[in-house]
């Protein structure tokens, strides 16, 4: 499942992992009890044979094109991606009819993002930007998706808008959504649904590292390379530790990766931090003027809001 990456999930995942492991080596051992749990890959050497397998496929493959030359609400059930034909020998033929279709890596986007010392490469298909504002890595999305493997299978999708928080998914989507807009509007329907116009629609082909890498779901290979498409209709900031501070604005280096801030060096990133300067006093109490917002309280004007302030420990609750 795409919704997977929150610790529980990831504990859960490396549990099954671990049993399946034990069983082959318990079930495949000759002359003695022990087994080992293959370490994973070095991050570089698989990254690198991601973008090579990528690129291929990006090479090998085309989509509709002129399906989406006309305005409008389409759906990914409109993106047919078709590997192109071979002849005889395996080798393949030209792009068939060039008019309506376009091979994936003449229109795809290229995308960076570094994780852990490691620079990975990631591609989107945008087909349509969307009107709204884009979301931020660490909000709530209302999405439609469709997760495939390169060699066609499905493994995970969803039939009607779901609401996802994007901190609790795989690296890549916080990485591409931030690429795309939400919808221009929204209508309510008679039965309570919405209907949406002018959302983000796009694929993204994401390597290993930047999904499951070796530990992945039931239906996912280690080391798998994914494609997702996706609907993007609405985004909603979050405040994660209830600090009356938005989790997008705990963002301090301006990144676009919540999870390298951290004020106080406590190991504790600072959107899930409670006490973001470790001063003893609890960031939404640093709210000095009680105006519900953190952020602007500076008693000792030193250009440092209170609650990223160590040597400023006011608390709004010392006269109550």
């Amino acid at each position: 499942m795409l919704k997977k990456t929150n610790l529980i999930m990831t504990f859960r995942n490396s549990i099954v992992v671990l049993l399946l492991s034990v069983l082959c080596f318990t079930s495949c051992k000759k002359d003695d009890d022990s087994f080992e749990v293959a370490p994973p890959r070095d991050r570089t050497i698989q990254q690198a044979a991601d973008k090579d397998s990528l690129l291929n496929y990006l090479s090998t493959h085309y989509y509709n094109s002129s399906f989406f030359e006309t305005p409008g609400n389409y759906t990914y059930d409109d993106i047919m991606i078709t590997e192109l034909p071979t002849d005889d020998n395996g080798n393949y033929l030209d792009l068939p009819n060039p008019d309506i279709n376009t091979l994936l890596i003449d229109d795809v986007e290229i995308h960076t993002t570094e994780i852990v010392d490691i620079e990975y490469e990631y591609y989107t298909l945008k087909l349509n930007h969307g009107g709204g504002d884009a979301p931020n890595s660490s909000d709530t999305v209302n999405v439609n998706y469709f997760g495939n493997l390169f060699d066609g299978e499905d493994f995970d999708s969803t039939a009607n808008p779901t609401s996802l928080d994007l901190i609790g998914l795989i690296q890549a989507w916080r990485e591409a959504l931030p690429n795309f807009g939400t919808a221009a509007s929204q209508v309510e329907n008679e039965d309570g649904t919405f209907s949406y116009n002018d959302y983000g629609l796009g694929v993204m082909f994401i390597p290993s590292g930047l999904a499951y890498f070796n530990v992945p779901p039931i239906g996912v290979p280690q080391y798998a390379n994914l494609i997702f498409k996706f609907e993007l209709y609405t985004a909603e900031p979050n405040d994660h530790d209830a600090d009356f501070v938005m989790s997008f604005v705990e963002d301090i280096n301006g990144n676009g990766d919540v999870y390298d801030d951290d004020t106080d060096s406590d190991g504790v990133p600072d959107f899930i931090d409670v006490d973001d300067d470790g001063d003893g006093v609890f960031t939404r109490f640093e709210d000095i003027d009680n105006d519900g917002d953190p952020t602007n309280d500076d008693t000792d004007d030193d250009g440092i809001p209170n609650y990223l302030d160590f040597s400023t420990a006011l608390s709004n609750q010392d006269d109550n």
